[in-house]
């Protein structure tokens, strides 16, 4: 019996999308409101955030559906810091409880950006250059970037679905 064996090219793992690192001290709807006002869009957020390790870490995560270019937008936060009690070993008159704060991040390899914009369709130079060029000049904004995906260890942590 003849054996088959089809090769499929790596165009079905990756869909095409931009990546812009946006370095802000702005909470998550605050700068929405901005990136909306600045690039005339309609950024919500969506009714669930990100979770990963079991709910315990969870990313704020806004959407807009553009359905006349079939173009998606996502405006997710990089940072989760949780709280947690740690009872400490040795005897004390006071409190035995001490509050430890853990940082979380999406993409552990961008440490220092806060913010993320993903948008899912492919863009000519122009356009990436236009919307870079309107995040910038949110006063709020420190710095915003293009981020290539293909150098990502960790980009299935951008699947939104």
């Amino acid at each position: 019996m003849a054996v088959h064996k089809f090769i499929l090219d790596d165009t079905f793992d990756e869909s095409l999308y931009t990546l812009i690192g946006i370095h802000c001290s702005l909470e998550d709807y605050r700068l929405a409101y901005l990136i909306n006002q600045y690039l005339g869009i309609t950024l919500t957020r969506k009714s669930s955030d990100l979770d990963f390790n079991k709910g315990q870490v969870s990313y704020s995560i806004y959407e807009w559906e553009d359905h006349n270019q079939l173009i998606t937008w996502n405006l997710v936060s990089n940072i989760c810091k949780t709280q947690e009690l740690k009872i400490r070993n040795y005897s004390s008159l006071f409190d035995t409880k001490e509050k430890i704060t853990k940082t979380f991040h999406l993409l552990p390899e961008h440490k220092t950006v806060n913010y993320f914009l993903k948008i899912e369709s492919e863009f000519s130079f122009k356009k990436e250059k236009y919307i870079l060029d309107s995040i910038l000049k949110i006063p709020q904004v420190v710095t915003a970037y293009s981020i290539d995906s293909g150098q990502l260890k960790s980009k299935d942590n951008l699947i939104f679905k």
